[in-house]
């Protein structure tokens, strides 16, 4: 699936990961209320609900009721791993076979990144 095939939830909450991983929201600190992120991505707060709700799901997030969703101990690794292999399974054989379709040196390009 491509990224523009993707339903905006999950974009959304690849934007939120993406944050978590880099530190942008760390481990213990509140996320971004939902009309705060639905406002700054130009998204319906629906939308960023279920993104939230996923997060919520999976464990990365921890909610006290009235004030607001945290990140759990330990999201930014759980996500970091889940996106390697992610990556290794569904996105490098793709670019892989696309390197050697264009005829491109894997060395050049790691010597270039």
């Amino acid at each position: 699936m491509t990224q523009q095939s993707r339903p905006v939830y999950l974009k959304l909450r690849d934007l939120v990961a993406a944050a978590i991983i880099e530190g942008r929201y760390r481990e213990g600190e509140m996320l971004p209320s939902v009309r705060a992120l639905a406002a700054e991505q130009g998204a319906n707060p629906l939308t960023v609900a279920k993104a939230y709700q996923q997060f919520q799901a999976d464990g990365l997030v921890e909610v006290q009721r009235g004030v607001g969703m945290y990140v759990a101990t330990g999201a930014a690794e759980k996500l970091r791993r889940a996106e390697r292999t992610r990556f290794l399974e569904e996105e490098w054989p793709e670019l892989k076979a696309r390197i050697r379709r264009l005829g491109l040196d894997p060395a050049e390009l790691a010597a270039e990144a």
